[in-house]
């Protein structure tokens, strides 16, 4: 081979080998940016055009795909829309995907190797592509009742098979309406999501779970009476209880709400102190038992953890490295105690659940397009909070705080409840927030549910826990126990 021949062959085969290396930059190296480049019009179609699974609860379908006579060939749909938005999410051309539209989104699309045989399938058949379908744990009838007692207010309700962990119901408010979201009109849809950014109600924001987390008040003296109880305390326990307790090193004088008497004398049983939520004798029972051993019980309720239910979940936190007056503070669930109502159903289903945490969880089932069960999930436990004798007090406590307590709003006639109320200060001017949690038939739990309306919700300052929460709880537990 002459020298001319020989350098055209060496500059030929280094083109060869420059087109071989872009191409295999672009399409592998490169290939997983530029599929989830939003300017990709060719994955979005892709995308689009896949036949999504259902989203479904009780049978139905909560979230469905249609034939659409447009180039995306399919559009998403949400029957009762605003109902269970905080649970779907939604699905959108521009802004992707949130709530289980994203966190079971292989599934949804098709895309999970679960499903490979049936991709190679529709491959060789020509058959359109087609996603699986997920059944939520969630009871029609207990999400209906959660959302129709909130009303207008703001504020979240949670509802948690104790025994399984299953959610059975998960509500925010004020929530949104994903059909909107789920427009193929790209104007629509940023005209909408600007609007709900611009919302000061946040309802973008799932509050059961996510968002800003809540001051809890004094629905985490059940934290702090567990933390006593298996410290050596009883029920019968005798704890102090004056009407104003100085906090250690300061000049302030902690007060009862209203500043009531909760005792004619200086002492009364813990179950009392529980029962009618006497703040001085919490606080005083925080010092008492330290900063460590409250932090470490909250710890086992699963304070401080990420969870996935799959949907993310805010950890609750309890603070730590306190002093004296924030230790006061914090046992009776103020200070920098923050929580979610997920977290504060989980307490009261360890205690319906002879203190066994269940790992809480939103899907059942999940099917193939062909309707076969792919997986289902099995009930896991979380651990062991409290010993079942702890578990066995606080539920007598909890069921005289709606017998004969704070608690009577949640009443259900023939069955005993049992639950806590609290009244979270939220600092300024703000009104508190209203807590209630329970659990019933207290003898023989089904449900666990925590309740929260901020800043008291229609009756503003003058509301408390026991007033405006309570009846919403109690609503959703009759939902579940006598359908």
């Amino acid at each position: 081979m002459n020298k001319p021949i020989r350098r055209v062959s060496v500059i030929a085969l280094l083109l060869f080998l420059s087109l071989f290396a872009s191409s295999t930059w672009i399409q592998y190296v490169k290939a997983p940016e530029l599929n989830s480049d939003s300017r990709n019009v060719r994955s979005l179609y892709r995308e689009f055009g896949t036949n999504r699974g259902a989203i479904i609860v009780g049978g139905e379908e909560i979230a469905s795909t249609i034939p659409s006579d447009d180039a995306f060939n399919y559009q998403r749909t949400y029957a009762d829309g605003p109902l269970y938005a905080g649970i779907t999410g939604f699905y959108s051309v521009i802004y992707g995907r949130t709530g289980v539209e994203l966190a079971a989104n292989e599934y949804l699309n098709g895309s999970s190797d679960a499903l490979a045989w049936s991709r190679l399938e529709n491959l060789i058949t020509g058959v359109d592509p087609q996603g699986s379908a997920i059944e939520l744990t969630i009871n029609p009838e207990a999400q209906k009742a959660a959302w129709d007692a909130l009303g207008d207010q703001r504020g979240a309700a949670v509802a948690i098979d104790p025994s399984t962990g299953a959610i059975l119901a998960m509500v925010s408010k004020p929530a949104f309406d994903p059909n909107d979201m789920a427009s193929h009109s790209s104007a629509d849809v940023r005209a909408t999501y600007q609007a709900l950014l611009n919302d000061d109600g946040n309802p973008l924001i799932n509050r059961a779970i996510a968002g800003d987390t809540y001051p809890p008040g004094s629905v985490f003296k059940l934290v702090t009476a567990a933390a006593a109880l298996e410290d050596g305390y009883t029920e019968d326990s005798q704890v102090d209880a004056p009407n104003t307790y100085r906090l250690p090193g300061t000049q302030t004088d902690l007060p009862n709400f209203g500043g009531a008497s909760c005792t004619p004398g200086e002492t009364m049983p813990l179950s009392d102190a529980l029962k009618i939520s006497c703040n001085t004798a919490f606080a005083i029972l925080g010092n008492d038992l330290g900063q460590e051993k409250i932090l470490a019980q909250a710890q086992e309720f699963g304070f401080g953890d990420s969870i996935q239910v799959p949907l993310s979940v805010t950890p609750s936190r309890y603070p730590e490295n306190e002093n004296d007056a924030q230790t006061a503070l914090s046992a009776i669930g103020q200070q920098d105690v923050r929580v979610t109502p997920l977290q504060v159903a989980m307490v009261s289903a360890a205690i319906a659940n002879e203190g066994t945490l269940m790992k809480p969880y939103l899907i059942d089932q999940v099917r193939n397009p062909d309707l076969s069960v792919y997986s289902t999930t099995k009930p896991d436990a979380y651990g062991d909070p409290i010993s079942e004798e702890t578990a066995r007090q606080l539920t007598d406590m909890m069921t005289s705080v709606v017998a004969d307590g704070t608690g009577k709003a949640a009443q259900i006639s023939g069955i005993d409840v049992a639950g806590k109320t609290g009244t979270a200060e939220t600092g300024g001017e703000a009104s508190a927030h209203a807590w209630f949690t329970a659990f019933a038939p207290a003898d023989n739990p089904q449900i666990a549910v925590a309740v929260v309306v901020e800043n008291g919700g229609s009756a503003g300052s003058e509301a408390t826990g026991g007033a405006v929460a309570a009846p919403i709880a109690r609503q959703i537990m009759e939902a579940v126990i006598t359908k």
